[in-house]
């Protein structure tokens, strides 16, 4: 992929300051703990997310969830885009996700998004995920011009943009 430099190595944990709380590029073998956070928080996430990726949908079963992980695994392992879960220590609970795509409208070289679960919208650990996420894109991350779809724009405005051709 040209959205990255081909010597470029992805970060494989990430402490979020002021927590006992790390990312990590999700797998497969997450999908026990994936799917109870993404179906327990599937209508807010559905506001978020559903209109531009379809996702995650109402009759969303174990079996896709666990296909849409192995996807990204894949995608992470060739450098095609990233997903990183938000993990308790122990990782025996995924709490949220960090996507770090290449860009599909044109005016950035990279779209991050995140989410928590529903239990931690609007706290503290939403508002470290929130302060963390910029600052280590800007840190590791060889983007000059990142974008934050749903935060520094809303969806609808990256939907009116003109795709990257």
């Amino acid at each position: 992929m040209t959205w990255l430099p081909g010597d470029f190595v992805h970060p494989l944990r990430v402490p979020v300051p002021g927590t006992a709380l790390h990312l990590r590029p999700i797998r497969e073998a997450d999908t026990a703990i994936d799917y109870p956070a993404v179906t327990g928080s599937r209508e807010r996430l559905w506001e978020m997310f559903g209109p531009v990726w379809g996702w995650p949908a109402e009759t969303m079963t174990f079996e896709e969830d666990r296909a849409d992980l192995l996807r990204h695994e894949r995608e992470i392992a060739a450098h095609q885009s990233f997903n990183y879960a938000l993990l308790d220590e122990g990782e025996t609970a995924v709490l949220g996700c960090v996507y770090i795509d290449p860009p599909e409208r044109a005016g950035a070289d990279g779209e991050i998004s995140w989410w928590v679960v529903d239990e931690l919208a609007g706290g503290a650990t939403e508002r470290a995920l929130d302060a963390l996420v910029p600052r280590w894109i800007d840190a590791d991350w060889p983007f000059r011009q990142p974008r934050y779809p749903g935060r520094d724009l809303s969806w609808q405005d990256w939907l009116a943009l003109p795709p990257v051709l």
